[in-house]
């Protein structure tokens, strides 16, 4: 039984590199210098071959005077032999010595099994290694002259060919045949090949040894052995792709891969960047395989404590991929061989480092790079799974797509790194040169756009917008439909809700579209239909999780769901540092104000957004005075920055004046809100004009709640020029309320009431039901009146977390919140209406 339970495990064969050196005339050494200068001597050589094995991702199987090593890739035993048998020389040299190894290379499958830890501490190997293959590695390593590398012709063909990983070493390297040999106990003869650099390898004809010798009768019928060895290396690697192991990756629809920093092997510069952009924006026009994005990257470097710049090679590239829940790891190379450009690819396995496919195309020239890239991530789609027919629906080649410009594409390179690491600013001036560059670069183009947007410049995004859109022909089908969601929100924003949700089914991975869809269903009150694309983007393989954990809490919030839309907020705040402000209203919503306190006293007293917050919270506590020196301070700061919040922010004055009994700066603040907001309205295109529309509204319905009814009507009436922009759902709600309220001024409350309940779908504004409330009221229907003071009482999350203009009506609906409260208990209570009709026009109905 103990005999059965130590007995090792033989694993299945498997396709290995073999490598066996010697280290010649090591006895005679030993003699020559004596055993302690040997000592000193063999401690160097061990450390060299650590660093070789390293270096060489080779595995070390057995060493004393000879080594035995396993490698996944040919080119790897080969680089670790060239290494070896130079710097054993070198080390040579320095002592006076004549250090000089042989080698030999061979392709072929093994047998492997690991020695009982009782046999281990006795001496044995951990790790035993068998088959055909290590003898033919044993025969070519014995028969090798000192300094000689000699391969199989398995594994010739396969080095050869890679050698150009090597770098500029690998295009001097000399190559050579020693014709066909028989080896002792080996039936069929072998083709023997020599290769080494110039000054090191012997390329001498190798001795006959009892153990191996020449073919001579084949060896006088050159024609013979010429066909021969053709046959043999073609077999050689038809024998590589048909018994290499089967993948250790099951690669399905919508699975991640990382992709590897290229490796420029040809010395122009021009590709360095360029080439890895392409490859990268080639295979994102599947819809089968999902690529890393290069920011999320870099985002898990610094989680792992390596810099950003930090070259994704292998290994980094495996790691990256185990943490981010990628399938496999993609690393292209561009190299020249033999006058030719040669693209390749490699799909990796991440937890073993292994190749699993390998695919190259040759082109005349650089220019030929993109077609190239073209042909091998096809190929390697094909490889992943994905049908040929999907890969010729869904790809537009990268000349078309992209630039001709190499020097564009490497500019519209560098500014995808900047925006890696959020230097929007250096982003957008290499976009801008690869536009100069090639006018018809749409990606630059839209790269600008997103660049523009993140220096929250509006102005500078559209028009930059506007340029893709006259060569949106040039961009990927993926890339043409997220312009056209960009371009419906400024030319028929009815529309681009719609179109957000269509690019997220179609593309079901792609963050932007994801995030998009979310925000825009979120402003449009459609929560819980937004959390569906929430969650979709909020997944680790995005950078900018945290900001979508910001959007779920946003959603949650508005379902009144506060344990959900608490926790996410807290995620995006240890994410990001963001959504405090949240988190306030969170609280204050649940009326929970010791703990809105807390989180309101950490707010950053420079922006001006945290001052909605603080200035709603100081109303839903009572704090009138206070509420009123925050909405101003809001205001200034906001003013020293320009743009919309500079005018979106004047109502909150308005609203907190009039809680504080001061009509006449309400009325002064609600006129400036709407003339600022009209004013900045320009063509049916403007930047800011859905939210100027938005803020004239807002102004224009709480006009109307302090008699300002003729800057209401001026503000409808302004607002007739955009009919297009007036179809949008919510300022087509905003626009009927405050029709409502001017036929409740009227004293037409049926009328109002009739415009009013169609948009009772779930998904209507707060002030919806707060004029529905007023108007029922005014109608003397105190029970329809009593269902709309409950859900206002009872639907606070929405109060606060709703957008119109920037959370412009934020502190009013807070304050109608209260309002409902007090009018839901006089009404329940039984009392008469006539109490609560005379506050229709006040937030609070005493």
């Amino acid at each position: 039984m103990n005999e059965m339970t130590h007995r090792p495990s033989i694993e299945a064969p498997q396709l290995r590199t073999l490598l066996l050196t010697d280290l010649c005339d090591s006895t005679t050494l030993v003699e020559r210098i004596g055993d302690v200068q040997a000592a000193t001597l063999f401690r160097d050589h061990d450390r060299l071959v650590l660093d070789l094995q390293q270096r060489w991702r080779g595995r070390l199987i057995d060493r004393s005077d000879g080594l035995l090593l396993l490698f996944e890739r040919p080119i790897d035993g080969l680089g670790f032999a060239l290494d070896y048998v130079r710097e054993l020389r070198e080390m040579g040299d320095a002592r006076r010595l004549e250090l000089r190894a042989r080698a030999g290379l061979h392709v072929g499958e093994v047998l492997t099994w690991r020695n009982s830890d009782e046999a281990v501490q006795v001496g044995a190997k951990p790790l035993e290694v068998e088959g055909l293959a290590k003898p033919m590695a044993a025969r070519l390593m014995a028969m090798a002259r000192p300094g000689q590398i000699l391969l199989s012709a398995v594994a010739e063909p396969l080095a050869h060919r890679a050698a150009r990983e090597l770098g500029e070493r690998g295009q001097h390297l000399l190559w050579k045949s020693h014709g066909r040999w028989r080896f002792k106990g080996v039936p069929d003869g072998q083709q023997i090949y020599e290769v080494g650099e110039p000054g090191i390898a012997p390329l001498r004809m190798p001795p006959n040894t009892p153990k191996g010798w020449r073919d001579l009768p084949l060896w006088r019928r050159p024609a013979a052995l010429a066909a021969e060895a053709a046959i043999i290396a073609g077999i050689g690697v038809g024998v590589w792709f048909a018994t290499r192991p089967a993948p250790a990756i099951a690669f399905n629809q919508r699975d991640w891969v990382v992709v590897a920093d290229l490796r420029n092997l040809t010395g122009q510069s021009v590709l360095d960047d360029s080439l890895e952009q392409a490859f990268r924006i080639s295979l994102e026009q599947s819809r089968y395989v999902n690529v890393l994005s290069d920011l999320k990257a870099r985002d898990t470097l610094t989680r792992m404590q390596l810099k950003p710049d930090t070259i994704l090679d292998r290994a980094i590239a495996s790691e990256i991929a185990l943490r981010d829940g990628a399938r496999a790891v993609i690393l292209p190379t561009v190299a020249e061989v033999g006058g030719k450009v040669r693209v390749s690819a490699e799909i990796i396995d991440p937890h073993t480092q292994t190749t699993l496919y390998a695919q190259s195309t040759d082109g005349t020239g650089i220019d030929s790079a993109l077609a190239s890239i073209d042909g091998v991530t096809a190929s390697l789609r094909e490889k992943l799974g994905e049908t040929m027919q999907s890969i010729q629906n869904d790809s537009t080649p990268l000349p078309e797509v992209t630039t001709k410009n190499l020097d564009a594409l490497r500019s519209y390179a560098l500014a995808q790194k900047a925006m890696s690491r959020y230097d929007t600013k250096g982003a957008l001036e290499f976009f801008r040169r690869a536009t100069e560059l090639d006018p018809e670069f749409a990606l630059a183009w839209l790269g600008q756009v997103r660049a523009f947007y993140g220096e929250e410049d509006t102005a500078g995004a559209l028009a930059a917008l506007r340029k893709a859109k006259t060569v949106s022909n040039h961009l990927p089908p993926r890339e043409s439909m997220y312009l056209a969601a960009w371009w419906a929100e400024y030319h028929a924003p009815a529309t681009s809700t719609k179109k957000w949700v269509e690019l997220a089914r179609l593309y079901p991975d792609y963050m932007p579209a994801q995030g998009n869809a979310a925000i825009w269903l979120y402003v449009e009150n459609r929560f819980s239909e937004g959390l569906a694309h929430a969650n979709a983007a909020a997944v680790p393989q995005n950078p900018l999780q945290g900001q979508e954990y910001d959007t779920l809490g946003r959603l949650h919030l508005g379902m009144e769901q506060y344990a959900q839309a608490e926790n996410y907020f807290k995620r995006s705040f240890d994410a990001t540092g963001g959504s405090l402000r949240r988190l306030v209203i969170t609280k204050a919503a649940q009326r929970d104000f010791n703990a809105a306190t807390k989180y309101e006293s950490n707010l950053e007293t420079g922006i001006p957004y945290n001052y909605l917050e603080r200035t709603s919270l100081a109303v839903d506590m009572g704090k009138l005075d206070q509420a009123r020196v925050l909405s101003k301070k809001g205001l200034s700061l906001a003013e020293e920055r320009g743009g919309i919040s500079s005018r979106y922010m004047i109502l909150p004055v308005a609203v907190t004046g009039w809680l504080a009994g001061d009509e006449t700066e309400a009325r002064a603040m609600v006129r400036a809100t709407i003339d600022k907001s009209l004013g900045a309205l320009g063509d049916d295109n403007g930047a800011d004009n859905e939210d100027d529309a938005a803020t004239a509204l807002s102004a224009a319905l709480f006009a109307l709640r302090i008699g300002e009814d003729e800057s209401a009507a001026r503000a409808l009436k302004q607002l007739d020029k955009f009919q297009e922009l007036l179809k949008t759902p919510q300022l087509a709600e905003l626009a009927a309320i405050v029709k409502a309220r001017q036929a409740l001024n009227a004293g037409d409350a049926d009328k109002a009431i009739e415009q009013l309940t169609p948009y009772l779908s779930g998904k209507e504004r707060y002030q919806t039901r707060v004029a529905l409330m007023d108007a029922y009221l005014k109608a003397g229907r105190t029970k329809d009146a009593l269902t709309q003071a409950r859900w206002l009482e009872s639907n606070r999350g929405r109060a606060y977390i709703e957008l119109d203009c920037g959370h412009c009506l934020q502190a009013l609906n807070v304050a109608d919140s209260n309002s409902a409260r007090k009018r839901a208990s006089e009404l329940a209570a039984g009392g008469s209406s006539a109490a609560a009709q005379a506050g229709v026009q006040s937030a609070f109905a005493d």
